[in-house]
């Protein structure tokens, strides 16, 4: 894409690095954020008090018990049952 620019006569300036964020030599302050002064934050650390509870008084994990065998059927080829075979 560049290239394809500078085939077509297009220049490229050369900046210095952080020049191009900057209006009439200084930085553009309207957009720093910084302007208002520092608000009080309302403190919250019942409420994180409590997630960390909450998060560390968790149940323990029940082990899976183990599987007992079913017992199954086998039919034949009429439908009939032939025996019965236990199957995990």
């Amino acid at each position: 894409m560049v290239d394809q620019f500078i085939k077509k006569n297009g220049s490229i300036q050369q900046v210095d690095m952080g020049e191009s964020g900057l209006i009439d030599g200084k930085y553009n302050t309207s957009h720093v954020g910084f302007s208002e002064p520092k608000q009080d934050r309302t403190p919250l650390n019942h409420v994180v008090a409590a997630i960390h509870q909450r998060k560390h008084s968790k149940t323990a994990v029940q082990t899976a018990k183990p599987k007992k065998p079913k017992k199954k059927v086998v039919y034949d080829d009429f439908g009939e049952p032939l025996r019965w075979v236990w199957e995990e």
